[in-house]
């Protein structure tokens, strides 16, 4: 077998036939915040790092916990008890040692939004290219959705994956042409109350199924904006998390690639 051609192979040679060098540039040069390490974002996250982003912004202050081994690309049993940001610091790390890692080990909340938004552009001085939502609270959810609008910046927002067997029916949307997702209805309500023109977002038009077990179907979040604890395939979120990198990642590029993506 000739190995010729595999000496000159780096960690993002393969990237960089699909990008060209100045694409790969600019992704390197990225910064893109992730609220939420769970199914959905720790597996963006690990598709972002892989995919060539120089820096990345993580926020939850949860815990890896012995149910989320079964879709969180940090959940292992070594992990579990670990904080999740520490864990996928580590992750970032070891698929990428030169890439840059500012980490935020709390929860987000609606009334705090503003000053960890500020928080966070302040350690990257100011450069914040696209901020992906991968949480669960809806309150939080719109708050972020207005800052994002407020200021103009890059947003994508993940909707509902419980009770969804069926990834073919996924889509990157609109808010507002979302449909049989519950998460998404009680977003498109708020949203035209607040006034919120523009959301994008992943979301799931497959019907929800009913769990075999208790009979229950995908519930309205309660008044504090928390969903019930529903059940999950193993496959859905992570494919959610590596559709929502390669929607940023495309966007990023995009003005430095021929072609549309």
């Amino acid at each position: 077998m000739d190995h010729e051609n595999t000496t000159a192979e780096t960690a993002y040679s393969r990237l960089e036939l699909v990008w060209g060098t100045p694409a790969l540039e600019r992704l390197r040069a990225a910064t893109v915040m992730v609220l939420g390490c769970g199914g959905v974002g720790s597996n963006c996250v690990e598709a972002l790092t892989r995919g060539g982003i120089g820096r990345l912004i993580l926020v939850d202050g949860d815990e890896v916990a012995p149910s989320n081994i079964n879709r969180q690309a940090i959940a292992f049993p070594a992990t579990v008890g670990r904080r999740k940001v520490e864990v996928m610091t580590e992750m970032v790390r070891a698929i990428n040692p030169v890439a840059e890692v500012v980490a935020f080990d709390r929860f987000v909340r609606a009334e705090d939004v503003e000053g960890l938004m500020s928080e966070a552009l302040d350690a990257v001085d100011g450069q914040l290219d696209f901020v992906v939502d991968a949480i669960d609270t809806v309150s939080a959810k719109l708050a972020l959705a207005q800052w994002a609008e407020h200021t103009a910046t890059p947003f994508i927002a993940s909707m509902g994956g419980a009770n969804k067997l069926d990834p073919s029916q996924l889509r990157i949307c609109s808010i507002f042409d979302t449909a049989n997702d519950p998460l998404a209805r009680t977003m498109r309500k708020e949203c035209r109350k607040r006034g919120i023109c523009k959301l994008t977002v992943l979301s799931s038009f497959e019907q929800p199924r009913t769990l075999p077990v208790s009979g229950a179907t995908m519930g309205e979040p309660d008044a504090e904006g928390r969903r019930p604890v529903l059940g999950t395939a193993s496959y859905l979120p992570p494919i959610m998390g590596q559709m929502i990198a390669g929607h940023v990642i495309r966007t990023l590029v995009s003005a430095v690639v021929d072609g549309e993506l």
